[in-house]
């Protein structure tokens, strides 16, 4: 038996059109997908991108394609599906570690990333460190000093939206229309690493969390924008695909009870009805 535990994101700090291709740095978040991988049978219910993952291991190390019919997957997760919270890389990516421990392997980040994207667009929660991502292919990954520490308030919103949909739309004008703020924004993420100031992270999550509404915009934007000044918090970050929200702050700086009520004032919480005050952490898959 192998357990690993992959974070949730709470969606981009940025993503869009960096570098040259569509890019993304993650949110990791203190909430986990944690996947068991044992001898048995499969789950009549498992999920079947983990078990393709599965199968893409034993591809990966040449072994019998029928040896997937003896593993059996457990995952444990309240990450909410479909509303841009990296719910699903955390369970690929969990899966793909404790497969290779299950079969006696190492597996390094570039390795893991590579992997998953051949399954479908991946966070950079796969990597320890914060990562400059192009999540489509793996081609870049440009990893970011440590990060600064901060609190987000994440508001969940009931609408969802899957990821190969969100790439379904078209997005190439608006993407190049937002790449001269996220040129500024990729910038200012390395600056709030190098510094350690949450402010500066803060204000390149909201350069791209602006250029986003031209793409998928969210709802009533200019008062989540306002709160954020008026609270005189870090920013504000979004699911670029999907619907969750990140107000980005520290809990023993700012009221974050006088936040919620704000949230209801400005009636946003019809929005985003429930609210998880997490930790960002730092991201990476890791054995139990």
């Amino acid at each position: 038996m192998a357990v690993a535990q992959c974070p949730a994101s709470c969606g981009e700090l940025i993503q869009g059109w960096i570098l040259g291709s569509e890019k993304l740095v993650s949110c990791p978040v203190e909430w986990y997908s944690t996947v068991e991988v044992s001898s048995g049978s499969p789950q009549v219910d498992e999920r079947p991108l983990s078990r393709a993952m599965v199968d893409r291991l034993l591809q990966h190390w040449h072994y019998p394609a029928h040896i997937s019919q003896d593993i059996r997957i457990d995952i444990q997760s309240t990450i909410p599906i479909a509303k841009g919270m990296a719910s699903s890389t955390a369970d690929i990516a969990a899966t793909a570690l404790a497969t290779a421990h299950f079969l006696g392997h190492q597996l390094d980040e570039p390795t893991l990333a590579q992997l998953c994207v051949s399954l479908e667009p991946t966070d950079s929660t796969v990597f320890r460190q914060l990562t400059l991502f192009d999540h489509n292919d793996a081609s870049t990954q440009i990893s970011c000093e440590a990060q600064p520490q901060l609190d987000l308030l994440v508001l969940e919103s009931p609408e969802t939206l899957r990821t190969a949909d969100y790439h379904r739309i078209p997005r190439q004008p608006g993407l190049q229309a937002g790449a001269p703020a996220l040129k500024r924004a990729w910038e200012k993420v390395q600056e709030a690493c190098i510094s350690q100031n949450p402010y500066r992270m803060g204000e390149a999550a909201t350069l791209s969390a602006i250029a986003s509404q031209m793409l998928l915009p969210k709802p009533d934007f200019d008062s989540l924008l306002a709160l954020v000044e008026e609270c005189d918090l870090y920013g504000v970050n979004v699911a670029h695909s999907g619907s969750v929200v990140g107000l980005m702050l520290d809990r023993k700086r700012h009221d974050v009870d006088y936040i919620k009520w704000m949230l209801a004032q400005k009636k946003l919480t019809t929005h985003w009805p429930e609210q998880h005050l997490l930790r960002m952490v730092t991201g990476g898959v890791k054995l139990q």
